[in-house]
């Protein structure tokens, strides 16, 4: 096959525009200027960090108590907050994300509701007996042990310092909280814990267990927007010293690296640890066996957990007596990362399978094409009811059937949720955006990474998200209930679509078609090295795509992301004309052709013997010379016309106009209102066939309606708009010439009907059978 790309300054030349520009049509390709904030000293017009650019740091020391009686946590952390900003701080904002428990949580009262909610006896018992929970601050003291001021707004701490914060100092403060602990299958959250009634024991997945310091930048100052539930978190960067207690018979996995292993973990624990960061396989460093003899007995005592982590911008922790535990090394830039995974027996083969193998790919793949992966440990913990990220952790789901079989469905499931969450150690852990104002900074591009991850594990890995043809139909959907991606986390609507896979397939048409996979490829990770480690923007990533591309991508981003149009590019008429048609000869011929070609009306058919005879078939006087003349007959002026216009062509003219060559205009709507390239593919009689790359510029002039003329070596039997459909676009049906079917819905709906047995449970019975 091949492929011609057209490129912008061809399609000034041949596009066919009819009158002026539409008013109010050249938004589609304005400049995003006015949208973007004026580059400065701490954000420069390029994409990268300014030459003052600054950000804050927070260091916490911390101990903590998990209760497994009552399920509570019981903490004390020392904070040091360092004012790396030039600005003096009067006072200081901390983060309480548990209070969205709180019975006057805003979560809770802006809920929309309806009384069809209310059915179920279980829910109208959780809405009059709600959970209550949220931090109890036991104290704030300042080193000297004197009390500090504070001011609690909900999810929001205000401490006032004694005196004023200035630049480059650092302030040391001590916090004392407790909490009760949410059962997540009853009360749902990202952190909580899991009841298995079985074995009266739990798995326990805590995070935003702490007051956390918020953000303070020089974009907005201090982030302290509500937590509200969507709108996930914004952390500065620091070190961590942590000390958990926890029953003596738990394991725990957690942020950073533990520093105590010697009188935690058995001497063959160790060992096993030691050799699986050279190992081929996971490791089983608590095997099933153990774990499930573990989770028989209930010790009273405890032990104490001590973990340290630097440069993180967040701490998590997993505990339970049901863990199975193995790890595996990855080389990573020369460095050996520990990927681990812990997962009670209900989850038990499929995660012995594929978990660690999901960490150790998503290391790779996402060092290949961001950063390389920087810390020492990558965890995935098993928890049924959530997929959670956290520095170094994650919280994934994926369980198998009662019998130890599971299904396709729940394996891709399983695969696809690790390699997100252990993909957020990226977005946002390291390239540090803001989730509480831009979900999709993190969500996007992770999920966009997730895709190629999935690729990368296994050839034609059935992803939900990335590929274009996989945002249509909500894209074509109702615009009253889609939001353009450029909304703040808490206003919107269809969340995972807007802020994971619209995202992710704008990034990949990006790649794929807009700029091509080397370009793309050097400028993505262009912005991952500017901003690790940092806070960065939208318009930051903006910036830098155009920045290390050369591309100008201003149209791309309005439509994409601050628009909420679809693309449907409609191929409305093709007409022909053959190159040799030039030629008077060479006319009459190809008219002659198509006479005697052309379908004849029904009338004319009828005519034919229902008219027994016409007026000059009776009357021969009624006959003349055009009776018998044809129009398309060669006589000697037609020969000497075409000798004449010969004589005039140069050798390479005369020889194109015995071609083959044939012309073609196509005519193109844009109905969905979405600027796109235009991608054609044309086959030709003899079966081959070409792709032509039409630039999305083509619509600058006219957004509605576009012509465009190719020139073929030879016949072309049919076109196809998107043939590989990389542009999301929203309807075949209208993309062919001459139209092809598209599949019904009803089609599309029987296609998606599900088995009540998963295909091992179908095997096994038929073997015992």
């Amino acid at each position: 096959m091949k492929k011609i790309k057209l490129g912008i300054a061809a399609v000034l030349l041949t596009q066919a525009v009819l009158g002026q520009i539409k008013i109010g049509q050249a938004d589609k390709f304005a400049q995003l200027d006015i949208e973007l904030p004026t580059p400065n000293v701490y954000r420069s017009a390029d994409g990268a960090p300014g030459p003052n650019y600054y950000q804050q740091k927070a260091d916490y020391k911390i101990s903590l108590v998990l209760n497994d009686i009552n399920q509570t946590i019981t903490g004390e952390e020392t904070i040091t907050y360092t004012n790396n900003s030039p600005n003096s701080l009067e006072y200081l904002w901390l983060q309480l994300d548990q209070n969205i428990y709180d019975e006057a949580s805003d979560s809770r009262l802006i809920e929309i509701e309806h009384m069809e909610d209310f059915k179920d006896i279980k829910n109208i018992d959780k809405k009059i007996h709600p959970f209550e929970g949220g931090f109890n601050i036991e104290s704030i003291k300042s080193t000297d042990g004197k009390g500090m001021k504070y001011a609690i707004n909900k999810t929001m701490m205000r401490i006032d310092p004694s005196k004023i914060l200035g630049p480059g100092q650092k302030i040391t403060f001590t916090v004392k909280w407790n909490y009760v602990i949410n059962d997540r299958t009853k009360v749902g959250g990202r952190s909580g814990f899991e009841y298995f009634a079985t074995e009266d024991n739990c798995i326990y997945t805590i995070a935003q267990f702490f007051p956390r310091m918020c953000v303070y930048s020089d974009v907005e100052g201090w982030q302290n927007k509500q937590f509200l539930g969507k709108g996930e978190f914004a952390l500065p960067f620091g070190d961590y010293d942590v000390k958990i207690t926890v029953p003596s018979d738990h394991t725990i996995a957690a942020t950073g690296e533990l520093q105590n292993a010697s009188a935690i973990l058995s001497a063959k624990q160790i060992k096993q640890l030691a050799l699986a960061k050279s190992s081929k396989k996971p490791m089983l460093i608590v095997s099933q066996d153990e774990a499930t003899a573990i989770e028989k007995e209930k010790k009273t005592t405890t032990k104490t957990w001590y973990f340290k982590a630097t440069n993180v911008r967040d701490f998590a922790f997993a505990s339970s007596r049901k863990f199975i535990w193995d790890a595996q090394g990855v080389d990573i830039a020369g460095k050996t990362v520990l990927a681990m995974s812990y997962y009670p027996k209900e989850a038990n083969p499929l995660w012995g399978i594929y978990s660690t193998a999901s960490i150790i790919q998503t290391l790779v793949t996402y060092s290949k094409f961001s950063v390389d992966y920087p810390y020492p440990v990558a965890i995935s913990v098993n928890s049924k009811h959530i997929g959670m990220e956290y520095p170094m952790i994650c919280f994934n789901g994926g369980r198998c059937e009662a019998d130890g079989t599971y299904s396709e469905g729940e394996k891709y499931a399983t695969i696809s949720v690790i390699i997100h969450e252990v993909g957020h150690n990226f977005f946002p852990m390291i390239i540090n955006s803001d989730e509480r104002q831009w979900s999709w900074m993190d969500e996007g591009l992770n999920t966009f990474l997730q895709y190629l991850t999935e690729q990368e594990f296994e050839r034609d890995y059935p992803s939900s998200r990335g590929a274009a043809s996989a945002i249509t139909d909500y894209m074509r959907g109702d615009k009253a209930y889609i939001s353009p991606i450029m909304t703040n986390s808490e206003s919107i609507h269809q969340f995972g679509n807007n802020a994971y896979g619209k995202p992710a397939t704008a990034l990949n048409i990006l790649r794929e078609t807009i700029m091509g996979r080397e370009l793309f490829d050097f400028a993505f990770k262009t912005y991952c090295e500017r901003w690790k480690f940092k806070h960065p923007t939208p318009a930051d990533f903006f910036r830098t795509m155009e920045d290390a591309s050369a591309v100008d991508l201003d149209w791309f981003w309005r439509a994409w992301f601050y628009g909420s149009d679809f693309v449907d590019i409609s191929l409305v008429s093709v007409n022909n004309m053959s190159v040799a048609s030039i030629d008077p000869l060479q006319k009459k011929i190809s008219n002659a052709a198509f006479e005697s070609q052309r379908e004849k009306g029904i009338s004319e058919i009828r005519n034919k013997t229902s008219i027994k005879q016409t007026a000059s078939e009776k009357d021969a006087s009624l006959v003349d010379y055009y009776n018998t003349y044809d129009a398309n007959s060669i006589d000697k002026e037609d020969q000497k016309e075409s000798k004449a216009l010969m004589a005039k062509l140069s050798p390479s003219e005369q020889q194109l106009l015995q071609s083959k060559w044939e012309i073609y205009e196509l005519e193109f709507k844009n109905v969905g209102g979405l600027v796109s390239p235009i991608i054609v593919k044309a086959t030709f009689e003899n079966g081959k066939d070409t792709v032509i790359y039409v630039p999305a510029e083509i619509w600058r002039m006219n957004h509605e309606e576009v012509s465009k003329v190719f020139f073929m070596p030879s016949k072309v039997v049919s076109w196809r708009i998107d043939p590989y459909l990389e542009t999301a676009d929203c309807d075949l049906g209208n993309n062919s010439f001459p139209s092809i079917p598209a599949k019904s819905k009803y089609q599309s709906f029987r296609d998606r009907s599900r088995p009540v047995e998963n295909p091992m449970q179908r095997k096994n019975r038929l073997e015992k059978n």
